[in-house]
This record gives C-alpha cells, structure tokens and sequence, in this order.
C-alpha cells in the first residue's frame, strides 16, 4: 500500500463532497488512487450510492464508500471462499460500527435534517451555498475518509 497524508485524504474527501460529488463519490474518490483506479472509473463506480443509494435515504454514501474500499483491501477472489468472505464482511461491519458510534446510525434519513430526509424523489438537491450550510454530509464524508485512512494505517484493512 503506498504511503499517504491521512488529513489530506480527509481534506481530499471534503473537497471533492463541496464542489460537486455525491457523498460516495467524495470518500471513494479520496483513496481510488491508492488502489490505481482511474478516476473515472472511480467514478462510475461510486455514483449510485449517493444520498442512501439512489437518493433512497438508506445506508449513507459515505458508508456505502467504505465498504466498497473494504472489497479493495480484502477482495473475495473465490467464490467459495469463507475466510476471504469473513474478512471482508468484517472490515465492512467494524468500519460501520465505527461510524455509527460517532453518528448513531448508518442511515442516510436517520443522519439528515427531517426536512431532507423526507425527500427522496430522484432529482438532487441544487448545490447551493444554503445546501452546504444546513447539511451535516460534509463532516459524514470527512469522518468516513478519516475510518478508512486510519484502518488502512493500521492494517486493520
């Protein structure tokens, strides 16, 4: 694994959430290098989990991000696989528990403003200076960025 900055990581995350990413896209985008994904393909891949999964308020983007950097760092390579499969399952739960611990909850609708959690319908938000203000995602992608970054410090991913 190459060597990073994890508080440019985190500023990397927030950077990328304030000038137009969905939050999945923010934390996945954040690491994709370390794993040499190309940044488009990094992406395609990320930008259905934002807003809970298509804007549905389920599991955050930020989180949904995490578990997918987890299948980078412990990828089931065979099918069959249970210790492989273990890992993973693993790193993923540990990674959400942490978020939860800090958050109390995984939920996109549970983390939002009620008035935002309301609205599913599929067409975002407009990023405006409003938006930014009164959303908390922001400080979900940076806390998300720094779980990952401290987990792949310390092997723990």
């Amino acid at each position: 694994m190459n060597t990073f900055d994890l508080e440019e990581r985190i500023s990397r995350a927030r950077t990328n959430f304030e000038s137009g990413y969905n939050c999945a896209q923010s934390v996945f985008l954040a690491y994709a290098d370390l794993f040499d994904l190309e940044p488009d393909l990094a992406k395609k891949m990320s930008v259905s989990f934002g807003g809970g999964m298509g804007r549905m308020r389920e599991v955050c983007g930020a989180v949904s991000a995490m578990s997918m950097l987890a299948g980078f760092c412990h990828p089931v390579h065979e099918l069959g696989n249970q210790e492989q499969r273990t890992r993973n399952y693993g790193t993923v739960q540990q990674m959400a528990a942490c978020f939860k611990e800090k958050h109390g909850s995984i939920i996109c609708r549970d983390l939002l403003p009620p008035e935002d959690a309301a609205t599913t319908a599929p067409k975002p938000s407009e990023r405006t200076k409003t938006y930014y203000e009164k959303r908390p995602c922001a400080v979900y992608v940076e806390d998300a960025a720094r779980i990952v970054g401290e987990m792949l410090r310390t092997g723990a991913v």
